[in-house]
């Protein structure tokens, strides 16, 4: 199911994903969002260009997959 209101900020060689007051800071690697906070180390989320505009991911904890999802880059 969708998750709304799930949010990633994402700057040059950094980011965090945003959930409410949550946040899980991530190092970007090539197309790797590789979390290092102390309750996401091992997520890893990798993401390819889709269509239109979308990212389409796989996310990954300990080299297990969760699940995929989607993403696209919202307007300033």
């Amino acid at each position: 199911p969708p998750l709304y209101g799930v949010r990633k900020r994402i700057e040059g060689e950094r980011g965090e994903t945003l959930l409410g007051p949550m946040r899980s800071p991530f190092a970007v690697v090539g197309r790797e969002l590789r979390y290092r906070g102390w309750l996401t180390r091992g997520l890893v989320d990798s993401v390819e260009p889709g269509a239109d505009g979308w990212w389409d991911g796989v996310a990954r904890y300990r080299g297990r997959r969760l699940g995929r999802f989607a993403m696209r880059r919202l307007g300033r």
